[in-house]
């Protein structure tokens, strides 16, 4: 299943062996600069991305990795990834079928200028794996994944629990799961992200943004180097929030629906990340949405101005 496109990919060498630190060299040189594949997300680490169901966690997923793959301007339409490398990205997508990607890079490309649609097309390789019963726990499958996505930057599985046959609840279970994930990002160099589900309690005490709000033991994302989320505007933010400094009203909470915020609850590298508004526009696709705080106060004020 994966000999399609391999080819296309650079391979790298196996790396299963023990590799002690040079100690006194490391006390003397300085080292490289950290080198990021999204906002904090070490390079070669596995980092997950957390969000209640329907909330865009795919489609910002898809546009994110287009912000990788994509080697010219025009590519970050979420403008997250400005100051990170570009290089090859494999998306594994077990939950959606192909139609319904193919929808949505079709609504994405209306958004791209032609070399940025070229670039990505060259940059990034989306496997539909729906109904295949991929399972990283067995060594065969995890080994032709491996060979597939080596010298890869960036591999992303779509979801968590479709790649998996293992129990997620259970904490040693889940360290094995992230242990797997890690095994593919040491053999291919590349980052490894997965996407994964909050738990209903979390979603319904609006605790979503946590990083323990994600479903499952808690070695999942404790062992895991990095964790965004993106989460669903609620009416409470849309009454505090607004389009511009000019705005004389806060955004509608019956749109609220309209925007999520994409932020980074857990890194254990790099500068903290400030939350960033999205909004959804025609077919779904994501763009950011510079909103600001509303000032009731100093919109009284104007008014009152106004009135003279």
């Amino acid at each position: 299943m994966y000999s399609n496109t391999s080819e296309s990919i650079p391979q790298t060498q196996n790396s299963g062996r023990f590799m002690a630190i040079d100690i006194l060299d490391a006390f003397s040189t300085k080292p490289q600069p950290l080198d990021f594949v999204l906002p904090s997300f070490l390079s070669g680490t596995v980092g997950a991305l957390i969000a209640p169901g329907a909330t865009g966690k795919s489609y910002f997923a898809l546009q994110a990795t287009m912000s990788v793959a994509c080697t010219v301007a025009g590519g970050d339409l979420l403008e997250i990834n400005t100051e990170q490398k570009n290089g090859q990205v494999v998306y594994i997508n077990a939950e959606d079928p192909p139609v319904i990607v193919k929808n949505r890079l079709y609504a994405i490309g209306q958004k791209l200028n032609q070399k940025s649609r070229e670039s990505i097309a060259q940059g990034l390789l989306i496997e539909s794996m729906i109904g295949k019963r991929l399972n990283i726990a067995d060594d065969e499958q995890r080994k032709r994944i491996i060979d597939y996505c080596a010298g890869a930057r960036l591999i992303v599985f779509d979801t968590l629990s479709r790649i998996h046959q293992l129990d997620e609840n259970n904490n040693s279970h889940a360290s094995q799961i992230i242990g797997m994930l890690e095994h593919i990002a040491t053999e291919t160099g590349a980052s490894v992200l997965f996407l994964h589900h909050v738990s209903k309690a979390s979603t319904a005490g609006g605790m979503a943004e946590l990083q323990q709000a994600a479903r499952g033991a808690s070695a999942l994302i404790d062992n895991a180097r990095w964790c965004a989320y993106v989460a669903k505007m609620t009416k409470d933010e849309a009454k505090a929030l607004s389009h511009d400094n000019f705005s004389k009203s806060a955004i509608d909470p019956n749109f609220c629906k309209n925007y999520i915020k994409f932020g980074v609850s857990k890194q254990n590298y790099g500068q903290p990340f400030l939350e960033k508004w999205l909004k959804f526009g025609d077919g779904g696709v994501l763009m950011p949405a510079n909103l600001v705080e509303f000032n009731k106060k100093e919109t009284s004020k104007k008014s009152r101005r106004h009135d003279y």
